[in-house]
């Protein structure tokens, strides 16, 4: 068989591995796959820049079909792949045809999860992933600006506070719904969580935690109209953001027969079940040395996922070892966080958490974990030092603003 590379997903981690194979020494073709119309672009400004109207369609530009074919990379938009064929090294596509492939990569990405109540598939209650989803959101969003309607958010994670912020900047009236009691539980601590609140509150959105919501309410026209509570209590809203969480696109996997759990189940470099085909990016869950799986969600780990594959179809071990760190803008504050705090049991804080500007330090029995740092970048870079090389301040250190941490680094 002539080498051929096929890459399901045209987004970040795909478009990674393409490059990364040209880069590698890969002569054979590549044929990167995507479902959207557009061709590769940036998502994290979907909630933000681009939401708010402050950058073009240009500046989302991640790869210009161009740039691509200069690299002998074949871009096809708007391909539905339906089936895996992994007997004959084929995939099946919508329009009946079907490419045959030497390797196949699999960035397939996430789907916005549903929300389970009535009334959640009325017009104007609208998820964030793609670019046509922040484009109908900001459609939606200006007529509320126009009519001086209300938005909701359901779901107090970074996607939600994010579109939640974009919409109080322009001057909305915002109401964010979390279930949890506290905002982005399962990743920041909880005085961290406690200063989100805080901020968001601070810039006039209504906050409710511990919100059960029984079902979204729609007028005779089938537009949402408002979110009803367990207590009666009705929220009204001309736009529903739902921001519940993603499922990985692991289907496709499933029905090939590939392992899956949570995601499609990977090795250190990227390699599923089948020898041929590895899988990268937002769809991949990486089993650990202690037999856990790890699925991340950030730009960092889909370039990350997207050169191991690479490497692990050329033969090479190319093992995705650093450490994760990923980043979230709400109004004028940057959050960056390096490391993954689950299992955190001591907490301590560098810097004024009044002054905006600090980082908080999670340890589990003195061993540092992660660090989140606000509006302090520095803090942030240095703390990816600590952990690539298994440093751990300890919290008295890290509570002195004039003990300089670099100095552990140089022992």
């Amino acid at each position: 068989m002539t080498a051929h590379i096929v890459i399901i997903g045209a987004g970040q981690a795909g478009v990674q591995t393409a490059e990364a194979l040209r880069a590698g020494g890969f002569a054979g073709a590549i044929t990167l796959l995507g479902d959207e119309p557009h061709g590769p672009y940036h998502r994290p400004p979907l909630s933000k820049a681009w939401l708010a109207g402050d950058i073009g369609a240009e500046q989302l530009v991640m790869r210009a079909p161009e740039a691509l074919a200069r690299k002998n990379i074949a871009l096809r938009t708007h391909t539905q792949v339906n089936a895996i064929d992994r007997a004959a090294r084929q995939v099946k596509l919508a329009d009946g045809s079907a490419l045959s492939y030497s390797g196949l990569v699999l960035a397939t990405g996430s789907t916005p999860r549903r929300l389970p109540l009535p009334g959640g598939d009325a017009k104007g209650v609208l998820a964030l992933r793609s670019r046509m989803d922040a484009s109908a959101i900001a459609e939606r969003m200006a007529m509320c600006i126009e009519q001086q309607l209300p938005v909701v958010v359901i779901g107090g994670g970074f996607i939600g506070l994010e579109v939640a912020a974009t919409a109080r900047k322009k001057g909305l009236r915002v109401t964010v719904l979390e279930a949890a009691p506290r905002l982005l539980g399962r990743v920041l601590a909880p005085l961290l969580s406690d200063w989100y609140a805080q901020l968001h509150r601070s810039h006039g959105v209504n906050l409710v935690l511990g919100a059960q919501i029984t079902a979204l309410e729609a007028d005779r026209q089938g537009t949402v109209s408002g979110v009803r509570m367990a207590d009666g209590t009705l929220h009204p809203a001309a736009l529903v953001v739902v921001g519940i969480g993603v499922s990985a696109n692991e289907q496709l996997a499933r029905d090939a027969g590939l392992a899956c759990e949570r995601g499609i189940v990977v090795d250190a470099c990227g390699r599923t079940s089948d020898p041929v085909i590895v899988a990268a990016g937002d769809c991949a869950a990486r089993r650990l040395p202690d037999g856990s799986l790890l699925r991340l969600e950030s730009v960092q780990n889909a370039i990350e996922q997207g050169k191991s594959v690479a490497a692990a179809l050329l033969g090479q071990e190319r093992p995705f070892t650093a450490t994760p760190w990923f980043w979230s803008d709400q109004y004028d504050k940057k959050l960056q966080m390096a490391g993954l705090s689950g299992g955190a049991d001591q907490w301590a804080v560098r810097g004024d958490m009044d002054s905006g500007s600090f980082s908080v330090y999670h340890l589990r029995a003195g061993q540092l974990l992660a660090v989140d740092s606000v509006n302090a970048s520095r803090d942030h870079l240095q703390a990816r030092k600590l952990l690539d090389a298994g440093v751990s301040p300890t919290p008295a250190q890290v509570g002195d603003a004039a003990f300089d941490l670099g100095t552990l680094l140089l022992k």
